[in-house]
């Protein structure tokens, strides 16, 4: 019985060595190994791999996968106009050499994440100091984010590499700080009321002159008609005199009869009483009374 005890403790002392001898390395990861505190190798292959038990060997895992590290702050930078800006910016990186980020940084990526964080901030204080807003917000935009990843890549790749590679940087937003923010937005807005008045004013003027161009062709065009038909009303009664004149001038008594029943039938046509006179030698009376002579009674009315 002690045997079989001493056989199962055995067995689980064995496999309890065993399991702190073998380790995995995902292939997301590099595999640092350690021994009395120095790196002793760096397993970049993923799969099964063996090591001495702790304490004479340990193993550490750094992600080898491309990395973002992002702006942790928003403090506010000056541009060469001496303007207040925020940059919010990123950087896609990664580690290379597991044993130059571990003797020269740390032993996780938050270690990189923060030193690497100071840097890109540094650079791109450098850069938007000589930049105009202007610039960072269009112009020069891109040559900035270039200037900046080549100032990080001087640093981390310098005298002490820091064993990782930038692979971009670029940023999201410029913006002027929240307490000059709304000043702006208060001068854009008049800038904006000042060009649609002044739209609105040229608009006005020009249909004014419109409208007036407009009366003036009105009025052009009814003295012209109304000239036209004076003229033409003058041509017609031109042609009427002489038609009548050349009637009339036939006989002359009738011409005379028919400009006294006209005179009376205009008279006639009044409203009101009218008093009829017969005048000495009336033609109008004489033709009547001839009609009386002749035998035949005046209608009564």
């Amino acid at each position: 019985m002690n045997r079989i005890g001493f056989m199962v403790t055995s067995a689980l002392v064995a496999l309890a060595l065993l399991s702190s001898m073998l380790f995995v390395v995902d292939q997301r990861q590099f595999g640092v190994v350690f021994a009395l505190g120095q790196i002793k190798e760096v397993i970049t292959e993923p799969g099964l791999n063996f090591k001495l038990p702790p304490p004479f060997q340990n193993v550490s895992y750094i992600d080898k996968r491309l990395l973002t590290l992002e702006s942790p702050d928003t403090e506010p930078m000056l541009t060469l106009e001496k303007q207040r800006v925020v940059i919010d910016w990123y950087v896609r990186w990664r580690i290379i050499d597991p044993s130059q980020y571990i003797r020269n940084v740390g032993l996780d990526e938050a270690a990189g994440a923060n030193q690497l964080s100071r840097v890109v901030r540094n650079a791109f204080q450098e850069e938007v100091n000589r930049r105009t807003v202007r610039e960072l917000l269009a112009a020069k935009r891109e040559q900035v984010m270039t200037e900046v990843q080549r100032e990080v890549l001087e640093v981390v790749k310098g005298a002490k590499p820091w064993g990782i590679d930038v692979i971009d940087v670029r940023i999201n937003r410029v913006d002027y700080v929240e307490a000059i923010t709304e000043s702006v937005y208060r001068r854009m807005e008049a800038e904006r009321k000042r060009v649609a008045n002044e739209l609105r004013s040229t608009g006005a003027a020009e249909g004014e002159k419109i409208r007036a161009d407009a009366d003036r062709q009105r009025e052009v065009t009814i003295a012209n008609a109304y000239r036209d038909a004076q003229k033409i009303k003058g041509e017609g009664d031109a042609q009427a005199a002489a038609v009548y004149g050349e009637a009339f001038g036939r006989d002359p008594q009738f011409a005379q009869f028919y400009r006294s029943l006209e005179a009376y039938k205009a008279t006639f046509n009044k409203k009101g009483d009218v008093m009829v006179l017969d005048p000495a030698g009336s033609e109008f009376f004489k033709a009547f009374r001839g009609s009386g002579a002749s035998g035949q009674a005046p209608a009564k009315r």
